[in-house]
């Protein structure tokens, strides 16, 4: 699974909020629902993230294997 939890990290540490990412920079508010949800989206949008939050795909997103996910229950 591909968790966007430093997403919202990275976003607060730089001062973006979700309402500036709608205004200034044009992101629709679905986009940021399916990264809440951690549903898929393109490449091209985590390319907008990394170029909003002058950042590393790193930054933004994170492979968590299902299994370690099934562990933690």
């Amino acid at each position: 699974m591909i968790s966007y939890e430093r997403l919202w990290r990275t976003m607060k540490e730089k001062g973006v909020t979700q309402y500036t990412l709608i205004k200034k920079y044009n992101i629709s508010p679905g986009q940021i629902t399916r990264l809440k949800r951690n549903e898929s989206v393109s490449t091209h949008t985590i390319e907008m993230f990394c170029q909003i939050l002058k950042c590393n795909v790193e930054d933004i997103m994170q492979y968590i294997d299902d299994k370690e996910l099934n562990n933690d229950s």
